[in-house]
C-alpha cells in the first residue's frame, strides 16, 4: 500500500496536532483539510503543503481515509459519509451523545463496512500500555482493584460545558474505556456520586465538576475513577493496579527537570504537564500508526466502534448513578 492521503476534518486545536502527525508520519500524508471556519483551515492546510476541501464531498474524493477532529455533533455525519465512500476513518472520541445516533450509524457501517477506530488515544500512552500489558499477564496474579486518577488543571468555560455532554461523557468517559482496557471484563455495574465544588458556573450549565465511579465486575474485580476539573498542582493522570501477588502504576510525567529552593523547600519535584496535548502527545502519534497499520495489514483497528459504544454506554449509567443515588447496570 502506498502513501496512505488523509482528509482531516477540524483545524482546531485536536485537529492541530493530528495534521502535525499526518504529515510527518510514516506512510501518511495530509491530503486536505475542512473546516467550517474557512481561514482557519486554510491556515492549518498551508503549514503543511496541503489544501483546503470545500465540501465534505469534495474532502472525500480526495483522500484515502478520514480523520475526524472536528465538534462531536459532526462525528456521525461525516462517520457514516465516509463510510457510503468506502473510506476507512479515525475518528475522535465520542461517536456522539446520544445513544439512539451511535446505533443508527452503526446500522450505517454494517450496510457499508469500513475500517472504524475510535480516537481513546490514552491506550497508546506507553506507560498505561505497558501497565495493561503486565496485568494481562499475569504479573500481579488476579486483579483485584484498579484506580484510576483523571484530573483537569482548570474548569472548561461555561460555553463549552453545555454543549460538551457533561463531565461523564466528555471527560469520564477516557477513564470509563481505560478501566474496559485494563480490566479485561466487562462491568456489570456502576455506581457514581458527582458534585459541584470547583466552578458554581459549571453547576449552572447544568453539569458537576467532580466525581467518584466504581464498576465492579462479574468476578468481583473493583475499579474507582475520580475526575476533577480543577487540579491547581497541573494535570494529574495515574493508574494503579493492585493484585493477588502485587502491585503496578503508571505514574504522572514530569514537565521538566527544575528544581526549585526557597525558602520554603529545598527542592520539588518538576511541574506536571499542562493539559492534554503534553501529557499524550506521544499517544496520539502512535494511535494514528497503529491505526495505519491496521489498515496496512487487513486487520480490524485495535479500538473499534463498538469500544466507543459501550463506553458511552458506561458513561449514560454513570449519570444515571448518580442522578438516583444508587448503583445500575450499564448495559
Amino acid at each position: 500500500m502506498s502513501t496512505l492521503r488523509f482528509a482531516l476534518f477540524g483545524a482546531g486545536r485536536i485537529g492541530t496536532l493530528h495534521a502535525a502527525n499526518l504529515a510527518i508520519g510514516r506512510g501518511t500524508a495530509l491530503a486536505c483539510v475542512h473546516d467550517p471556519d474557512a481561514s482557519r483551515a486554510a491556515a492549518l492546510a498551508a503549514t503543511h503543503g496541503a489544501r483546503v476541501a470545500g465540501s465534505v464531498e469534495d474532502a472525500l474524493d480526495a483522500c484515502d481515509a478520514v480523520l475526524v477532529a472536528s465538534s462531536t455533533d459532526t462525528h456521525v455525519a461525516l462517520v457514516e459519509a465516509a463510510a457510503r465512500a468506502g473510506k476507512p476513518v479515525l475518528c475522535e472520541k465520542p461517536i456522539d451523545l446520544d445513544i439512539a445516533r451511535v446505533e443508527a450509524c452503526r446500522a450505517v457501517l454494517d450496510a457499508h463496512p469500513v475500517p472504524v477506530q475510535i480516537g481513546f488515544n490514552r491506550r497508546y500512552d506507553p506507560d498505561h500500555g505497558a501497565l495493561r500489558t503486565a496485568v494481562a499477564a499475569g504479573e500481579i496474579g488476579r486483579l483485584e482493584m484498579l484506580l484510576i486518577t483523571s484530573r483537569d488543571p482548570a474548569p472548561p468555560p461555561p460555553e463549552y460545558v453545555r454543549v460538551s455532554g457533561g463531565l461523564f461523557r466528555d471527560m469520564a468517559i477516557h477513564d470509563l474505556d481505560m478501566a474496559r482496557f485494563v480490566l479485561g471484563e466487562e462491568p456489570v455495574s456502576v455506581y457514581a456520586a458527582a458534585s459541584n465544588l470547583v466552578d458554581p458556573a459549571i453547576g449552572a450549565a447544568g453539569d458537576v465538576d467532580t466525581a467518584m465511579v466504581v464498576l465492579r465486575t462479574a468476578s468481583g474485580a473493583l475499579c474507582h475513577i475520580d475526575n476533577s476539573r480543577r487540579a491547581v498542582y497541573g494535570y494529574d493522570q495515574r493508574i494503579e493496579a493492585f493484585g493477588a501477588t502485587g502491585m503496578l502504576r503508571s505514574e504522572n510525567h514530569a514537565g521538566g527537570t527544575v528544581s526549585r529552593f526557597d525558602a520554603a523547600r529545598t527542592a520539588s519535584r518538576p511541574p506536571l504537564p499542562r493539559f492534554f496535548l503534553e501529557r499524550y502527545r506521544e499517544s496520539y502519534r502512535l494511535e494514528l500508526e497503529d491505526f495505519v497499520a491496521a489498515l496496512r495489514d487487513g486487520r480490524p483497528p485495535a479500538v473499534g466502534f463498538d469500544d466507543g459504544y459501550r463506553a458511552l454506554l458506561l458513561a449514560r449509567a454513570a449519570e444515571r448513578s448518580s442522578a438516583e443515588g444508587r448503583a445500575v447496570a450499564p448495559w
